[in-house]
C-alpha cells in the first residue's frame, strides 16, 4: 500500500514537471519541489477534496463531473500557496488547464505502469 502511494506521488510529480515544461505560466523550481507538490496534493486530496466534492455535489452532478477539474484546480492552488515561490501558477485559469493535463497524464502514466509491471 505504501509502495503504491509512493509510486503515485512520483507519477504525479512527473506529470507536474511535464506541465511546467509545457507552459511558462506554470513554474516548478525542480524535481524536489515537484515531489513536494505531489506529496502535498496527495494529502490535500485525502483531506480537502472530499469536503469540496461534498459541498459542490449538485453542480458536479449538473456538469456531469466536469466541475471536478475545478476542484482539482483549487487543490493545486492551495498546494501552490503552501509551497510558495518555488511552485507558481499564474492564475486560476492556468490551474484548471494544469489540472486537466495532470489528470490525463496521471491516467496515462498509471496505465503504462500497470502494463509494464504485469
Amino acid at each position: 500500500m505504501l509502495k503504491n502511494w509512493l509510486i503515485a506521488i512520483v507519477v504525479n510529480a512527473v506529470a507536474i514537471l511535464a506541465v511546467a515544461a509545457l507552459f511558462d505560466s506554470f513554474y516548478v523550481e525542480g524535481v524536489g519541489i515537484a515531489i513536494l507538490a505531489s506529496f502535498k496534493l496527495s494529502i490535500l486530496n485525502v483531506i480537502v477534496r472530499p469536503i469540496l466534492v461534498f459541498f459542490t455535489l449538485p453542480i458536479t452532478f449538473l456538469t456531469l463531473g466536469l466541475f471536478l477539474f475545478v476542484i482539482n484546480a483549487i487543490t493545486l492552488m492551495i498546494a501552490q500557496w503552501m509551497i510558495g515561490d518555488a511552485f507558481v501558477i499564474d492564475g486560476f485559469g492556468w490551474a484548471i488547464i494544469a489540472a486537466i493535463i495532470i489528470s490525463i497524464l496521471n491516467g496515462l502514466l498509471q496505465s503504462l505502469l500497470k502494463q509494464v509491471v504485469k
